[in-house]
């Protein structure tokens, strides 16, 4: 029912554990010995069977937790005419392991002249919705896709294509415009954009990263929180646009570690979101301090379970962390969730369903104490 707005008292991310039946319809897709509507039915029946166990432990907010995506994000943009993907033969770099996703460049200028194939992804969820649910997209943000086909790893082949990446940039905002504007048709009214971005940026080595200087790192914060807002402000007014600020989610690993002090004031004071999704499973996380950068009304989703171990948290030292959250953002503007998703890519993290599915009951347990039913 669109009338209910994310984020909850209660929430997540949004991408789960892949069932074993669907991990094995795609294996069976890719190898050639099923076609795509057999693999599009277990996806389906998956689905189906991931709402219902949402509903069933009370949240609110419904996704197809990513079960028809390889990845996070670049599945969104191989939907896009003019990117290309083959297999990777090194990965990207995360924390003791390499991810091995498909590399994915410019091929061409960045259209989207028919409807892009999330849209249909949504309509299925929405007609999951009831009285008490919400279906809310995840895709990532246009500062995301904008990294993607700037940073020095991939420039070179966008230089190929786009000489001038103000022209690169304008494509982008008009391709989210068509997403955006085919979402909302399709009954959507809460979108989360998801971002690495912010995470690369606050790290130690983000400068490098992004071959610039500390200093010059900070004209890049704005590139990329501009592109956002670009996108935001086209957005029709009652839709809610959320944001998920990760550091990297790769089987259980992650890719970047640093507090958020270094992009709280254009980040919080700057980026018009509604709300944020935000990590603070660990001490790569930093403090709460820069919460208080977070502007105007908008609310903080902190995330204080993490998805990278099946450890679960004592439910006393959560409570007394979201007091310290309150020292800086009103209680009233705090949410609880999980840190990431708990499978932003096929693979997934090293834990098994069920205790994915405990860590959502201790969110929601957790949030009732604090807030009340």
């Amino acid at each position: 029912m669109s009338n209910l707005s994310t984020p909850f008292r209660y929430d997540y991310v949004g991408s789960f554990l892949r069932p074993e039946k669907l991990k094995v319809a795609r294996r069976q897709f890719d190898e050639g010995k099923i076609e795509y509507t057999e693999l599009k039915k277990v996806e389906d029946e998956s689905i189906v069977e991931l709402v219902n166990k949402l509903k069933e432990i009370g949240y609110h907010v419904i996704t197809d937790g990513e079960f028809r995506r390889a990845t996070w994000h670049l599945d969104f943009m191989w939907g896009v005419e003019g990117v290309g993907h083959k297999p990777t033969k090194t990965g990207l770099p995360f924390h003791g392991e390499a991810a091995m996703l498909d590399d994915t460049y410019a091929v061409g200028k960045f259209r989207l002249n028919k409807e892009h194939p999330f849209i249909e992804h949504f309509r299925f969820v929405k007609a999951l919705e009831d009285e008490n649910t919400v279906a809310k997209q995840t895709i990532p943000a246009p500062a995301q896709f904008l990294a993607q086909f700037t940073m020095p790893f991939n420039k070179d082949k966008t230089l190929e294509v786009y000489e001038d990446f103000t022209e690169l940039e304008n494509d982008i905002v008009a391709v989210y415009e068509k997403v955006i504007n085919d979402l909302y048709a399709a009954g959507c009214r809460n979108l989360q954009l998801d971002d690495c971005t912010w995470g690369m940026f606050a790290d130690k080595i983000g400068h490098v990263l992004y071959g610039t200087t500390p200093e010059g790192l900070v004209e890049f914060q704005k590139k990329h929180k501009d592109i956002n807002n670009r996108v935001i402000e086209k957005a029709p007014k009652d839709m809610k646009v959320n944001t998920h600020i990760c550091r990297g989610n790769f089987h259980s690993t992650y890719a970047n570690e640093g507090a958020y002090d270094s992009v709280a004031d254009i980040l919080f004071g700057e980026e018009n979101v509604n709300a944020y999704y935000l990590e603070f499973d660990d001490e790569r996380s930093g403090g709460f301090a820069p919460l208080s950068k977070v502007s105007g009304d908008k609310k903080v989703v902190i995330g204080l379970i993490t998805t990278k171990s099946p450890k679960l948290e004592d439910k006393e030292t959560v409570i007394k962390r979201i007091g310290e959250a309150s020292k800086y953002i009103p209680l009233e503007r705090i949410c609880l969730g999980p840190q990431c998703g708990f499978a932003s890519c096929e693979v997934g993290n090293k834990l098994s369903e069920e205790e994915q599915w405990a860590k959502l009951r201790l969110v929601k347990e957790i949030a009732e104490e604090v807030w009340g039913k």
